[in-house]
């Protein structure tokens, strides 16, 4: 019965992340044809600068209200979900190629090639993540390209270390012992039979990794260090809400809300992937 009502919060965990991701998406994709032609939803762009207007309250008229230049707050929402969105999805993707290649490599070839690697991932995850990532933003000119880049660099290590571990338990298991007996080539066996079985944990936990890069990519430009106005982010909204709390609270709130939304769906969804990739840790969490 305990289990049933678990995998009932499970599904209705799930359907909440889909439906809400997938209300985010398709309004961040049309983000840029609905400021072109107008919508009785969101009739304003998001850059229009109208003074007079500055710090509406929500109403009928600006839906989420209005900032300190008097731009459409819910304009500006959306199309902040398209870069946070554009990061997240970017950096997840880029971070599980590059560790994917780096650990199954590592986990294959052994020596100091896989000690080098072990060493250099130990090393990074051993720093908090967004402190890494601000030591390296800060090198950088702040802009989108450096924001995914330094990401990208702080990320690939968790990936690389879990496809590792994950070659290294089979390189001697009986599906590489059968291809070598085939005559397989060491490339064909990693390539075609360990790394299909390798990847699962690391692909399941690609929606972390979104969640995660979404929430660097707030604080960098929150910070000055990601991306920079006019172009409209969650975190660089929230920094222009930063000096205005108190006066405009609806600044800070909904795209706050909207920041927090998402990072809980991507982690529902992480969650229902890592159960159906590898059930075998839900079993043992239980």
């Amino acid at each position: 019965m305990t289990a049933a009502r678990g995998g009932g919060r499970i599904t209705g965990r799930l359907g909440f992340a889909i439906g809400f991701l997938g209300i985010l998406v398709v309004s961040a994709a049309a983000a840029p044809l609905v400021a072109a032609i107008g919508s009785p939803f969101v009739p304003y762009s998001p850059d229009r600068v109208d003074l007079p207007s500055r710090f509406l309250p929500p109403s009928s008229v600006h839906l989420f209200g209005t900032d300190e230049l008097g731009r459409d707050l819910l304009a500006r929402t959306i199309h902040g979900a398209r870069v946070s969105l554009a990061v997240g999805l970017a950096v997840a993707v880029l971070s599980l190629c590059v560790g994917i290649l780096v650990g199954s490599m590592a986990g294959f070839a052994g020596g100091v090639i896989d000690w080098a690697v072990s060493r250099a991932t130990e090393l990074a995850l051993s720093f908090p993540f967004f402190f890494l990532a601000l030591g390296v933003a800060a090198l950088f000119e702040p802009s989108l390209g450096a924001v995914v880049a330094t990401l990208v660099a702080v990320s690939w290590t968790s990936d690389a270390k879990v496809v590792r571990g994950e070659v290294r338990r089979l390189r001697d298991g009986d599906i590489a012992t059968a291809a070598r007996a085939a005559g397989a080539s060491r490339a064909r066996i990693l390539f075609r039979h360990l790394l299909p079985a390798a990847i699962g944990p690391a692909v399941a936990s690609a929606a972390f990794g979104v969640a995660s890069a979404i929430a660097a990519e707030s604080a960098l430009s929150f910070l000055g260090l990601g991306v920079q106005p006019p172009q409209a982010s969650w975190g660089s909204i929230l920094a222009s809400a930063d000096d205005h709390i108190r006066r405009a609270w609806w600044i800070a709130a909904f795209p706050g809300l909207a920041l927090f939304a998402t990072i809980i769906a991507c982690n529902f969804v992480g969650e229902a992937a890592r159960d159906a990739l590898n059930p075998e840790a839900d079993v043992r969490g239980r």
